[in-house]
């Protein structure tokens, strides 16, 4: 097997569990890999310290074990295995079955990348289809081994395991980056199916939906908005396909506007509205800049909104811009907010910690000249855990706010 040799003093992060080696601390590799292929990390003495996916970048090596088990030809069946007895621990996978979901709620994230000890793989779980997205090119070479073990993990239950890495896998020559079905059981033919959400219904379309067609991640704190929706008004800002559109109007909202810029995504609301039997007039759907549609939202029609926007930093590079955006995004929103009204604000950019968004929104608030109270802090669920070795793991951060 290729050696990856380190320098010295460079394995201590290896001795803490963190999964990633950087390139900057490689002395030496002993051999001549090709991406994606599984190495032996080693320590400048010569002692082993892991093996993982060797990649050209900053992240040279993305660590799947601190022994031998990444070598083990059952290593993924165990691992998925693992992830989703995690999932049964809360709640989310009944433990009568494999596949089995808590009832009301028949979807989630299987696999959250190091979270789950799978570096570079994400996979989500909509009532028997598995949509899986490689984030690196050993992932996605492994990606047929990878729905071999979904198979014998889920048995007759999984009904289709679609691959969606054209967006996500690094570009390489050779790679074949199209996106396509690596199982499906006899009958099934459909590309998008209707999920249960603590009792709600959504409709996920994994083939033209954004990620794998659902935001999973949201899911506690869409059950949070609909504590506080009855009898208010509602924003919904970035709305994606109406998850917090949907419970509040569940919840009892007076009315709910959705907005965003994707028609595609409007027209899933609309679907998604009259799927759970809502009264058309309670709700309606902007298809629209978000950012515009509340410059020019009058101020104190809205007694609750949510400003949920796509990640502004991808990247450390453009740290400082995604923070003033963020400033001004969250600025625009406490001064149009009703007296006594509440703002759930969110940042999905891994890059921007929590103290960073906070601050930022703090500088919103000083910068309209309002009173601002932070009711609550708000984080990603369960089934999208963070490794306690790889803190970078936590990426989706809110705040509740009450504004007087």
């Amino acid at each position: 097997m290729i050696k990856v040799i380190l320098k010295k003093g460079r394995e201590e992060s290896l001795l803490r569990f963190h999964p990633w080696v950087f390139s900057g601390a490689i002395a030496q590799v002993a051999g001549n890999p090709a991406e994606g292929d599984v190495v032996a990390v080693h320590a400048s003495d010569g002692g082993l310290l892991a093996y993982g996916h060797y990649q050209i970048g900053s992240i040279a090596v993305r660590v799947l074990s601190f022994d031998g088990a990444a070598l083990a030809p059952d290593f993924y069946e165990v691992r998925l295995a693992q992830a989703l007895e995690a999932r049964r621990a809360v709640g989310l996978a009944a433990s009568g079955s494999p596949a089995g979901p808590a009832p009301r709620t028949d979807c989630y994230r299987l696999v959250h990348g190091e979270g789950d000890g799978l570096p570079g793989l994400v996979i989500d779980f909509y009532d028997g289809v598995c949509v899986l997205q490689a984030h690196s090119v050993g992932m996605f070479r492994a990606r047929n081994r990878i729905c071999e073990a979904l198979k014998a993990v889920y048995g007759d239950s999984l009904k289709a395991v679609y691959d969606k890495s054209s967006g996500t896998a690094p570009f390489k020559a050779g790679l074949d980056l199209v996106d396509g079905y690596l199982y499906k059981a006899e009958g099934f033919s459909d590309d998008e199916q209707t999920v249960l959400e603590n009792g709600h219904k959504f409709i996920v379309n994994w083939t033209e939906g954004q990620k794998t067609g659902f935001f999973l991640d949201q899911r506690e704190n869409r059950a949070l908005v609909g504590r506080y929706a009855a009898g208010r008004n509602v924003l919904n800002l970035f709305c994606y396909t109406g998850g917090f559109s949907i419970y509040a109007l569940a919840a009892g909202a007076v009315h709910v506007d959705s907005v965003d810029s994707s028609a595609k995504a409007m027209m899933m609301v609309d679907r998604n509205v009259a799927l759970n039997g809502f009264d058309a007039s309670r709700h309606t759907g902007y298809c629209t800049d978000a950012i515009d549609f509340l410059k020019n939202a009058p101020e104190g029609k809205y007694d609750l909104m949510v400003v949920d926007p796509p990640a502004f930093a991808k990247h450390r590079g453009v740290l400082k811009n995604a923070l003033r955006a963020y400033q001004r995004l969250n600025a625009a929103a406490i001064a149009r907010i009703a007296p006594g009204g509440l703002i759930f604000t969110y940042s999905c950019s891994q890059v921007v910690d929590k103290e960073a968004f906070a601050l930022a929104v703090f500088s919103a608030a000083a910068s309209v000249g309002r009173s601002v109270r932070i009711l609550d802090r708000l984080n990603q669920p369960a089934d999208h855990p963070v490794n306690i070795y790889h803190p970078e793991g936590e990426y989706l951060k809110g705040l509740l706010l009450y504004v007087e």
